[in-house]
């Protein structure tokens, strides 16, 4: 957990840009008259009437279909008690911008100073015309079970007090997995809870709906074992969950034996001496916060078979909530719910266990330090930070909605999960387009990998796989493959090419000395040189016995791209190959040429160049608008460099007469409509978005700066021209950077 002091806290809160966490910004241009008039008066006259006319169309003409309220009155501020409604307000924006993080949720949050539930249920249900959800938040039991029922009862829209169902949600799907590891069934445990508020009756009654029997759950409050018949401290919340009177009274007397300890209650009431007398393989939830019932490493000193979750980000197995609500009101919002029903919530639960068991992404493993992280005893809840959580849980919630009624609204499931990935931005979008058209070939295309021993090439592969993007080819040895499989601890089965032991050696050896024994290849060394990846690859290709060749993750750049060139020369219809990062900064694409293939280019090498970039953007659906970049604004510093580029110019404007082509212009000036429109309204091109930049280092400094101090995404690089499928990965690319160039590799292969 990151350390900071009171006043790093309360700075975060005061001083950094505005007060607070959260503000309003405008959808809708405000810059004209007319902006202005449709906005306001007299243009939002037509949405009212047609609001009056059909109520649902309010979620077609304003913001409630993405609009939460978060409630509270701060009488259970997480951790802190009752401490009033308007010092809950940090809180509740703290949860509107977690919303808004991770499920791209609006959220106006509503504290209120009322105590009687009543009057808390009037004034939520006369503003709920206002909002798509409502969001219960850190109001004290058993009022809040109280309010919530009366208003889901009332209320046409979800109602969530998430101080119960969230804590729930997650600790419920770690609970299945540890479970699984342990070999136990939910239907066969004993489950010792530790408080009796919101969370716990929540966190019991899902447990029921995974299995496990009412019976075997033991509640314990600040009064002791709750069991039927006891007088003091008892609601009929509690009642519900009261098991018959075995003479337990304490929790030490309720532990003994007992397979799961759920803790929502306060720090340090489990000991290690506890923990001893419970069952065999004990598993742990101690989510009292910020202190647990028992720290992990307490209860892993009592018993090393021990299972602990807890809530805090600084241990292994966090219970966070953040986890739960963005997403199922994710998914209930987009179906328009009526409710969150049951059926939804047990749809989120299993999701998120599910989840937890798919090979983790790289970015994920970064944000948690680097160390490995695969499903078990360590990793049994997915990590806050995964993005895949928002793309696994809300789908299950919409879909769970659909199917039990509770949904005015259907969709279809495939489009609404590629709707979510474009929530998550521009390069998410990119990934969905190129896994979507490499999909379309059915999975069929072979592309072969010739790092196959590597562990991220593995993971790749296997992802590629099951997503039906290709049919993935390992290169390498049988054997050191399948220890790494096991290591990752993955059920997979690839296809492999044994490079040192291959049945076509001798026929593989003959057709590259075909190629090269005139650059002094001898037939002897031809029979050395095809054990070796990256010509093996591409003579795959060449031979038939793969589609597409990916490498590059240990090699450089030229180790991959000559044998490529060597076996398999330029494309007929291409002089050139070159090579294009495609870069996302915020919501716009660019392609990037050439950044990584042609050092010093001539001019009719920058014509092809921009040929190729132009041609391969139309294959990405962009509408291709090339600026030749130079130091200098149309003739404005005459020099050999920048003539160079004129003169490509003019090659592609008679040879592509259908291309929007201009330059040479500066890159300010390139990507600058404003300075275009200005100073030189006769340029065929402003807001460029394919930049053919003057030799490799321009290009080369250019997309690295950007992608490292500008934060933009950089997908590539892509390989144009070349004869044969084959594409080239970057040192240290991640699983999900590899997934996007094979999926590049089997575009290429399709379109050949």
């Amino acid at each position: 957990m990151a350390k900071f002091t009171r006043e790093d806290a309360l700075e975060y809160h005061r001083l950094k840009g505005k007060p607070g966490k959260v503000a309003i910004v405008p959808t809708k241009p405000m810059d004209t008259q007319l902006d202005l008039s449709l906005a306001y008066s007299p243009g939002v006259a037509e949405p009212v009437l047609e609001i009056e006319k059909n109520p649902d169309d309010a979620y077609e003409y304003t913001s409630k279909g993405n609009l939460v309220g978060v409630v509270s009155n701060g009488t259970a501020i997480l951790g802190l008690g009752n401490r009033g409604a308007l010092a809950s307000k940090p809180v509740m924006e703290g949860k509107g911008v977690l919303f808004k993080k991770f499920a791209d949720i609006d959220v106006f949050d509503i504290e209120l100073n009322l105590h009687d539930p009543d009057e808390i249920i009037k004034v939520v249900a006369a503003i709920s015309p206002t909002f798509g959800g409502i969001n219960l938040e850190d109001i004290k039991a058993p009022e809040c079970f109280y309010i919530e029922e009366e208003l889901k009862k009332m209320l046409d829209i979800p109602v969530f007090h998430d101080d119960q169902h969230g804590t729930a949600i997650i600790s419920s799907a770690g609970l299945a997995n540890a479970l699984e590891i342990v070999g136990k069934k939910h239907s066969e445990i004993r489950l010792v809870i530790s408080g009796a508020g919101a969370s716990a009756i929540s966190c019991a009654e899902l447990a029921i709906r995974w299995g496990v029997k009412r019976e075997n759950i033991m509640l314990v409050d600040t009064k002791g074992v709750v069991y039927k018949g006891r007088k003091e401290g008892m609601n009929k919340y509690k009642e519900m969950l009261a098991g018959a009177d075995k003479g337990h009274r304490t929790l030490a007397d309720a532990v003994q034996g007992a397979d799961v300890f759920y803790g929502l209650s306060v720090a340090n009431v489990l000991t290690p001496e506890m923990v001893k007398t419970m069952a065999a393989d004990p598993i742990i939830f101690a989510m009292a916060n910020p202190d647990p019932e028992i720290k992990p490493e307490l209860a892993k000193e009592a018993r090393k078979d021990v299972i602990i979750a807890t809530g805090r980000s600084d241990y292994a197995n966090q219970v966070n909530n953040v986890l739960g609500f963005p997403l199922i009101f994710r998914g209930a919002l987009d179906v328009r719910a009526r409710q969150i029903n049951e059926e939804m919530k047990f749809a989120a639960s299993q999701a998120l266990a599910a989840l937890a068991k798919e090979d983790v992404p790289d970015s994920v493993i970064r944000a948690y330090g680097g160390g490995p992280i695969k499903f078990g005893r360590e990793y049994i809840i997915p990590k806050p930070l995964d993005p895949r959580v928002l793309l696994w849980e809300a789908p299950a919630v919409a879909e769970m909605g659909m199917k039990t009624g509770a949904a005015r609204k259907k969709i279809d499931m495939d489009e609404y999960r590629e709707q979510l990935a474009f929530r998550q931005g521009t390069g998410e979008r990119i990934r969905y387009f190129f896994r979507n058209k490499a999909q379309s070939s059915g999975g069929k295309k072979r592309v072969a990998f010739a790092e196959g021993e590597e562990g991220k090439i593995i993971r790749a592969a296997y992802q590629i796989q099951e997503e039906g993007v290709a049919t993935p080819i390992l290169i390498g040895r049988p054997d050191v493959i399948r220890a790494q499989i096991q290591n990752l601890g993955i059920a997979y089965q690839p296809e492999i090419f044994n490079h040192q032991d291959f049945a076509r050696h001798e026929e593989y050896a003959r057709a590259y000395f075909e190629l090269r024994g005139r650059k002094g290849v001898t037939l002897a060394v031809a029979r050395k040189r095809v054990r070796q990846a990256n010509i093996l690859g591409s003579l795959m290709v060449k031979m038939g016995d793969a589609d597409a060749f990916v490498s590059g993750l240990t090699y450089d750049y030229p180790d991959v791209i000559r044998p490529a060139l060597r076996i398999h020369h330029t494309a007929a219809d291409a002089k050139r190959a070159a090579g294009v990062y495609i870069m996302i900064v915020d919501d716009k694409v660019y392609l990037f040429t050439d950044a990584t293939v042609n050092i010093d280019p001539t001019a009719e090498d920058l014509a092809e160049i921009a040929c190729l970039a132009a041609d391969y953007a139309k294959k990405l659906e962009l509408d291709p608008r090339v600026a030749f970049l130079s130091f200098s604004n149309f003739g404005s510093t005459p020099h050999p460099l920048s003539d160079k580029v004129r003169r490509a110019v003019e090659l592609v404007k008679q040879r592509r007469p259908d291309l929007r082509v201009d330059g040479e212009m500066q890159a300010d000036t390139a990507v600058g409509s404003e300075i275009v429109e200005e100073r030189y309204p006769f340029s065929a091109v402003k807001d460029a978005n394919v930049l053919v930049f003057p030799s490799l280092e321009s290009a080369n400094i250019a997309y690295k700066l950007l992608a490292r101090l500008g934060n933009a995404k950089a997908i590539g690089p892509i390989l144009l021209g070349l004869g044969a499928p084959v594409h080239v990965l970057q040192t240290g690319d991640d699983v999900n950077a590899i997934v996007q160039v094979a999926a590049v590799a089997v575009m290429d292969a399709m379109g050949r």
